[in-house]
């Protein structure tokens, strides 16, 4: 039978989603860091639909 296991410590750092670094957030509002992305995500893609309809 397996043991249940009990939340002794409910409010310790480990349950709180970690907050972004500088750099992260820089990167999220950056224009060209986004245009670079956007870039790369639709070359990736090309790349598939030409590959699905070899």
């Amino acid at each position: 039978m397996p043991r249940k296991i009990i939340n002794r410590e409910p409010y310790k750092q480990s349950y709180y989603a970690p907050s972004p670094t500088k750099l992260t957030r820089y990167l999220r509002i950056s224009l060209p860091w986004q245009l670079v992305r956007f870039v790369v995500i639709n070359l990736k893609m090309l790349k598939l639909m030409a590959r699905s309809h070899h």
